[in-house]
């Protein structure tokens, strides 16, 4: 496929080196991607400042492309034009099936055909994801979803408003239900929603729509639903808490001094408490509202720390607790600091299996059961050659084991990484490192 990065695309990485200066936050993945899901409930055009240029994105603009939807690149802005009538009989699967985020096209595709599917979503590995909190939500709708192999059947006889309970805060399936609602005409009520970035930025956008939303921020969202929605609008993806987490989470590992700019500190709270008690030493400047008029700003200045293994388990939680995608950056934190640090990744079957490829850096790990793993330290990381893992957060983490470890280390396989991060390898060059990147 046109565009479609090569899985033998590897990074060559001169570790042990000390990192400086500063590096400004890019924008956030998930809320580019939930907003080009969000998009198909708009009949005008959608045009969407500020957007990272990353394989999630791309596959999904390449599935957008192929049912119809006009896009257009200008630097990071992307105008997307909807047709008269969407052809699903021509969307690209190969594309669909390498991204999880395909899931959310559920919500804006019920107001556009009663009966369709769409394949069996992909992207991350990593063990049974339930999608059940999305299918049970969108019932209440009136919305039928068979989970078959390698598709998702659905239908309906025509959406109501209702009141939601949502089975766990899922933030993919708030947004999912939040698209149901928005074009149902009446009121719909989801109570135990998530509130995290992605979904406010939803709420955000919906807004802009002219849909009526109350209680962003919160676990109740009233959604007054507008039945057409055809207008030209402009909205700026926000500020990326997991971006702005892995600079913190080099600059600790590494002992560097590096300053993380317009940091979405509102979703980085949590993770700076828990960082503040291992011993890091940091300064928080605020630094205003991003253009989506949501996110609070920060500049957030890391010096290089000795560092203590956090007294309790390290766990994630729905906003406002630790985000469950910065969790997996404590275990190669974990590797510098002394003592023993308990990592507890609830959520993902066996995403935990995946830290132990740390120890091929010379990291001692200790996999106590799917879920939960200690970390030993503090360790001396050596370089290592290390095929990623198919899991954007746990290939992350290698990288940042490759840049703290002394020697050449080979990171195998990184599209999991590029399906995240934006200009990563001329990013870490700015701030020091000695990377690049071959192949692809």
């Amino acid at each position: 496929m046109a565009g479609m990065a090569k899985d033998d695309l590897s990074f060559i990485v001169e570790g042990g080196k000390t990192l400086t200066g500063s590096i400004l936050t890019n924008r956030s993945k998930n809320g580019a991607v939930s907003l080009l899901a969000a998009s198909l409930l708009n009949k005008g055009t959608t045009t969407l400042l500020n957007v990272p240029k990353i394989e999630e994105v791309n596959r999904l603009i390449e599935v957008l492309v192929s049912i119809g939807v006009k896009a257009e690149w200008n630097d990071h802005t992307l105008t997307l034009t909807s047709p008269e009538t969407l052809s699903l009989d021509t969307l690209d699967r190969a594309a669909a099936v390498r991204t999880r985020s395909i899931l959310m096209f559920i919500g804006s595709l019920i107001h556009h055909f009663d009966s369709f599917y769409l394949p069996q979503s992909g992207g991350c590995t990593l063990g049974l994801r339930s999608v059940r909190p999305h299918l049970w939500a969108l019932e209440k709708f009136g919305v039928t979803i068979d989970a078959k192999t390698d598709r998702w059947p659905v239908s309906h006889k025509g959406l109501r408003p209702v009141e939601v309970v949502l089975y766990e805060s899922s933030d993919t399936a708030t947004i999912n239900t939040l698209l149901a609602a928005s074009r149902i005409d009446g009121v719909s009520t989801i109570k135990y929603a998530s509130a995290n970035y992605q979904v406010q930025e939803i709420c955000g956008f919906l807004k802009a729509l002219g849909v009526g939303i109350e209680g962003i921020g919160t676990t109740t969202l009233t959604v007054t639903g507008v039945k057409d929605i055809a207008m030209d609008v402009s909205y700026s993806v926000g500020e990326d808490p997991t971006d702005a987490m892995f600079f913190i989470a080099t600059a600790a590992t590494t002992h560097s001094a590096l300053t993380i700019e317009r940091a979405p500190i509102e979703f980085l709270e949590p993770e700076l408490v828990v960082l503040e008690k291992m011993g890091l030493q940091f300064t928080v400047t605020p630094k205003g509202i991003s253009e989506n008029g949501i996110t609070k700003l920060a500049d957030i200045a890391i010096r290089p720390s000795t560092l203590v293994a956090f007294p309790e388990k390290i766990h994630a939680r729905p906003y406002p607790g630790l985000n469950i995608d910065n969790l997996p950056f404590f275990a190669v934190i974990g590797t510098q600091a002394e003592g023993t640090t308990l990592i507890h990744d609830w959520v993902y079957e066996k995403r935990a299996v995946y830290y132990t490829e740390l120890d091929r850096f010379g990291a001692v790990t200790q996999l106590l059961d799917p879920h939960r793993i200690n970390i030993e330290g503090p360790s001396h990381l050596r370089a290592a050659d290390i095929y990623c893992p198919p899991a954007l957060r746990p290939a992350t983490i290698l990288l940042i084991g490759a840049l703290a470890a002394e020697g050449r280390s080979t990171l195998k396989n990184v599209y999991s990484i590029n399906r995240g991060y934006e200009d990563l390898v001329a990013r870490l060059r700015s701030i020091g490192a000695d990377i690049q990147s071959t192949g692809g």
